[in-house]
């Protein structure tokens, strides 16, 4: 039986400007239908951290009922992201020493050697989320993908940890809990954006993901189809929201300065400008600029966002080795020439990456945008983990069977050598006794 085909799969995106949730369903064909979609303001969460449990337990309920109201199915269980910038990564080695060395390395003692990771010390107030091999060594030969199957006592590996501060994602649980939800996985959200938006070509050659939300700037570096680095630059889309208000206010005052030096209101560009409105706060006039002006402020936290993230593929020494370049995705993706201004800052090629590839049939177009790529990304790595259960049920079904055969022969075998010395005997006894005959 197919267990993912007879599962429907939830995401939770708990985002800095959205809260969003997706129900899903893998067809005959393996593409993800979108069933439902439901979203909420996130008012509650700064820059990936929950700074108000309430808002955030509404903001969610608000989301589920939503997608329930649309997909018809009563949601009980998420998949979850988590990201900001108390998210730290690093390289740690991991060994385990095996019995026998004739014996071939298994699936179990692959996993032994993560499970050991999950146990290694920490900063205090961190919790590890993810443990992702990179390469393994089977006595001292490196550079090994897959060690199954070979031969050797010791079995090392090289793991890229990830960690979170730990009240955070404790808020992150409270808020879920509260929600009248149960947490199936936490997923750190680059690396289910990338589910969405990265093709296995790319993720071999060597790709550059950057998912520009609205709190967070998030980076994750593939190369030979492994996670090599992530990174989290804490400025978003928001940034560029505040940058443009606060340049809306400074040139409202430059205006009112000259009205009042001039008596008359003066443009600080030239007439041949557009003028664009900025809506106010609540009972306040709307601020008015040019779009000259607009497109400077953009353009200038944009450049920031962008050299920040070149740093980082810098820092990775990865650099030289992204044949796939760079994938832009997220609500900041959308920005205007945001993909020509990728390459000319960093000299790599770059697109913006849809979450199209992986889909089927859906009444909701609106999830096939850029800035819904984590959100479907959290569902087909909730179909992924269903994927890895069903592969170690399969395979320690099968390790049971050869267990179960390799004994019965070994069996069969002993028996076989019992009577196998009988017979010896028995002829060596008639043997003996003839020659005794011939001698009288």
């Amino acid at each position: 039986m197919d267990m993912q085909n007879d599962k429907i799969v939830v995401g939770l995106d708990i985002g800095t400007t959205k809260i969003c949730v997706i129900v899903g369903h893998k067809n005959d064909y393996g593409k993800l239908d979108v069933l439902g979609m439901g979203k909420a303001v996130s008012d509650g969460v700064v820059k990936g951290k929950v700074i108000n449990i309430e808002k955030t337990i509404l903001a969610i309920k608000k989301a589920v009922e939503e997608a329930e109201d649309i997909s018809g199915i009563d949601i009980k269980v998420v998949n979850v992201g988590i990201a900001g910038h108390h998210i730290r990564s690093s390289i740690h080695r991991g060994s385990i020493t095996r019995e026998d060395r004739e014996e071939e390395i298994t699936v179990e003692d692959v996993n032994r050697l993560t499970n050991d990771m999950h146990r290694m010390v920490i900063p205090a107030g961190n919790q590890i989320i993810h443990v992702m091999p990179q390469v393994y060594t089977v006595d001292y030969d490196d550079g090994i993908k897959d060690p199954v199957g070979m031969t050797g006592i010791r079995l090392e590996a090289d793991f890229h940890v990830i960690t979170a501060d730990i009240n955070s994602i404790n808020n992150i649980q409270k808020c879920v809990k509260r929600a009248g939800l149960d947490i199936e996985n936490m997923i750190l959200e680059p690396l289910a954006s990338s589910l969405a938006v990265l093709s296995d070509d790319e993720k071999e050659a060597g790709v550059c993901l950057v998912d520009i939300g609205g709190g967070t700037t998030d980076i994750a570096i593939f190369h030979e189809n492994i996670i090599r680095h992530t990174g989290v630059i804490p400025f978003g889309g928001n940034i560029i929201t505040s940058d443009i208000k606060e340049g809306c206010m400074v040139m409202q005052q430059q205006a009112e300065l000259l009205k009042t030096k001039f008596g008359r209101a003066i443009s600080t560009e030239a007439s041949e400008n557009e003028i664009v409105s900025i809506p106010g706060l609540r009972n306040r006039a709307p601020k008015e600029i040019s779009i000259k002006n607009l497109a400077h402020i953009v353009e200038a936290r944009m450049e920031e966002i962008i050299d920040l993230v070149h740093a980082e593929i810098l820092a990775s020494g990865y650099e030289g080795r992204l044949a796939g370049g760079i994938v832009i995705t997220g609500g900041g993706s959308q920005m205007h020439s945001a993909r020509q201004l990728v390459e000319y800052l960093t000299g790599m090629d770059a697109r913006i990456g849809y979450p199209n590839e992986h889909l089927g049939r859906t009444k909701i177009e609106a999830v096939k945008s850029p800035m819904y790529a984590t959100s479907v990304g959290l569902v087909l790595a909730g179909y992924r983990s269903i994927d890895e259960r069903e592969n170690r049920y399969l395979e320690a079904k099968l390790n049971n069977q050869n267990m179960f055969i390799n004994h019965k022969q070994k069996g069969v075998k002993k028996e076989g050598d019992f009577f196998s010395k009988i017979i010896n005997k028995t002829k060596s006894f008639l043997i003996d006794d003839f020659d005794e005959k011939d001698d009288y």
